[in-house]
């Protein structure tokens, strides 16, 4: 019979990673160390096999193997090897980073799409207003000259009754009722009521 043959390290000297995450939960650096040493490449085998970029995958990794450092009081053995636990973390942290990039390049695509496109509100309200000028200039037409001048000079220049009637040369009592008469008319040509 042929004996097995081992590369790499002897198997029999492997460390007992439960216990040593044990140790690393009493916040033994030795064996965290050790700990390190046992799980960083398979850390960084699963990770980039999610990520797929070496940067981003190291980075990933070593935030793995601190997240071990400060979470090892959380690891409970009655629901899995230490291995499996920290693979697990792996797995989970290098999903996160994929689905934060998605959910950065979405937001920029949005971003840059909206930065590129006016605001329907606004042109929208822009429109409204060059059409709502447009029916008060019309409606402004079927005034008669004197009603026209007094809403003009009343709304637009924002002058008082009296002084209306100074800049028309017209009774005050006259220049209220041209000044009725025609807000009466505005109102029926635009539609507003009362």
């Amino acid at each position: 019979m042929k004996e097995a043959v081992h590369i790499g390290t002897n198997p029999a000297s492997k460390p007992d990673l439960q216990q040593l995450v044990r140790e690393v939960a009493l916040g033994d650096q030795e064996a965290f160390a050790a700990v390190y040493d046992a799980v960083a490449g398979s850390v960084l085998g699963v990770v980039r096999a999610v990520l797929r970029d070496q940067a981003q995958s190291e980075e990933v990794a070593q935030d793995v193997l601190v997240e071990v450092w400060r979470t090892a009081p959380r690891y409970r053995p009655d629901r899995g090897t230490a291995i499996n636990w920290i693979l697990t973390l792996a797995h989970r942290r290098a999903v996160d980073r994929v689905r934060s990039v998605e959910a950065a390049a979405a937001r920029d695509s949005k971003a840059a799409l909206l930065a590129r496109t006016p605001e329907y509100d606004q042109v929208t309200e822009q429109v409204e207003i060059r059409l709502e000028q447009e029916q008060v200039r019309r409606c402004l037409r079927t005034l008669t000259e004197l009603q026209r001048q007094s809403v003009t000079l009343a709304y637009y220049r924002g002058l008082t009754y009296r002084q209306v009637a100074e800049a028309l040369a017209l009774p005050l009592g006259t220049v209220k009722t041209r000044l009725r008469d025609g807000l009466i008319r505005l109102r029926d040509c635009l539609g507003v009521t009362a």
